[in-house]
């Protein structure tokens, strides 16, 4: 649902016929016969517009200045409903907070269209400039509609990963058509009831039937994945990965873009609020991380136990390759005391391994093999390489499937701090 509306009025037979002429899959509407239900309701579901006849039992004008200074900070829009022709009782109940003034009896089609024209306004004006995608305004009100829905609805939460990366090679402009070819994936995958928003620049909310979620994800991920690679040079598509650019990160291997996807379908337990829902599908998209490419991870009932998803912890170990012992003794020294755990040996067969591998490429270049053997070692496929060197070869270490070329001589702080931002992910 895209908006919500609000009918407080005593009559029954036309609060009803009010009603079903603007429920549609776009749009909900509730009713109060009475005031004290109706301000309840409008703390409750924050409408978009609310309907307010006089047949309530007080002033008209005054209950709409009562009811504007109660949505202060959502701002919905108020119409009066009044069998009243008079000018006066117009301007004043317009001067108190009304925005429209409808005189009853009225023809149920224009009713409609008026109605409807001032929830297309309040809804284009919260759309965002790139996307046209309900805003994060909307978004949080469908969440919030999401959990206090009887037969609850899957959410998917979708991410675009590293957009940032992408921007600062290609610019911002071509972000946003990166942004705009998502969107347009995703809109062909909805139903006409399904909701697509925004919550953040990268990140997509989706409202869907239970039966549909798991699907949209797999197409959307695969969709993605296929057209992300025109979004490159053919250079980088042809190597499978880009190089960032400016003085400090001139030398980081940075993958393609991709989609993560978290989910809930059934498993709304302990979750209260829209943002104690938003905290769980980031865990849960956090849980689809896979190296390269896009992913999906979906919480359901049948599938999980209680607090199932859980933040992946972090490794703060790392495993140092320095041929020079009186620099891998100071690396060691260094690291400890940031409080990293340095491994003294590394076991390829091991499914503990650490976070980050630092590297000496050796002069002839002998360490890349080393490097390509690691990455190609599926119990390493979460730990992150720094190929440090003498020989100034990017694009041989890059290849070689360092995530980090830093050539020597080079800053023990800039080391420290590019082993945390890789550990970040």
């Amino acid at each position: 649902m895209l908006s919500c509306v609000l009918i407080i009025d005593k009559r029954k037979e036309l609060s009803t016929k009010y009603k079903k002429s603007l429920e549609d899959n776009q749009t909900s509407a509730l009713t109060a016969r009475t005031l004290k239900e109706g301000i309840e309701l409008t703390r409750q579901a924050e409408p978009d517009l609310i309907l307010v006849s006089d047949s309530i039992d007080e002033d008209l004008a005054s209950f709409c200045e009562k009811i504007r200074s109660l949505t202060y900070n959502t701002r919905p829009t108020i119409i009066a409903l009044s069998k009243s022709a008079d000018i006066n009782d117009r301007i004043r109940v317009l001067e108190k907070g009304a925005d429209d003034f409808i005189s009853e009896p009225v023809n149920i089609e224009e009713f409609k269209m008026r109605i409807k024209a001032h929830l297309r306004r309040d809804i284009e004006s919260n759309l965002d400039n790139i996307t046209l995608l309900p805003n994060k305004k909307y978004t949080l009100k469908a969440l919030r509609w999401l959990l206090n829905s009887k037969n609850k609805p899957a959410v998917l939460l979708a991410g675009v990963e590293k957009l940032d990366n992408y921007k600062s090679v290609y610019s911002d402009i071509a972000g946003d058509k990166l942004l705009q070819t998502f969107t347009a994936i995703a809109k062909s995958t909805l139903d006409k009831n399904d909701f697509l928003g925004q919550i953040s620049e990268s990140n997509f909310i989706i409202i869907t039937s239970p039966y549909s979620a798991e699907k949209m994800a797999a197409f959307l991920t695969f969709a993605f994945d296929t057209v992300a690679p025109k979004f490159y040079s053919e250079q980088d598509a042809k190597r499978g990965y880009t190089l960032l650019q400016g003085d400090r990160e001139a030398g980081m291997r940075a993958n393609f873009v991709s989609v993560l996807i978290g989910g809930i379908i059934d498993n709304y337990e302990m979750i209260s609020s829209e943002n104690l829902l938003l905290e769980k599908l980031y865990a849960i998209k956090k849980v689809a991380k896979i190296p390269n490419g896009s992913n999906y991870a979906i919480d359901r009932i049948k599938l999980t136990g209680d607090n199932s998803i859980v933040n992946p912890e972090v490794k703060r170990s790392v495993y140092i390759e320095e041929p020079d012992e009186a620099l891998s003794l100071l690396l060691r020294t260094t690291f400890e005391l940031q409080g990293y755990d340095v491994a003294d040996k590394l076991d390829i067969d091991s499914n503990e391994q650490p976070g980050v591998i630092i590297l000496d490429s050796n002069e002839d270049m002998s360490g890349l093999d080393f490097c390509r053997k690691v990455k190609n070692n599926r119990h390493f496929v979460n730990t992150k390489i720094v190929v440090t060197s003498t020989v100034h070869d990017k694009s041989a270490v890059l290849d070689a499937g360092a995530d980090l070329y830093l050539p020597k001589p080079y800053e023990m702080s800039d080391l420290v701090m590019w082993v945390e931002y890789l550990l970040k992910g």
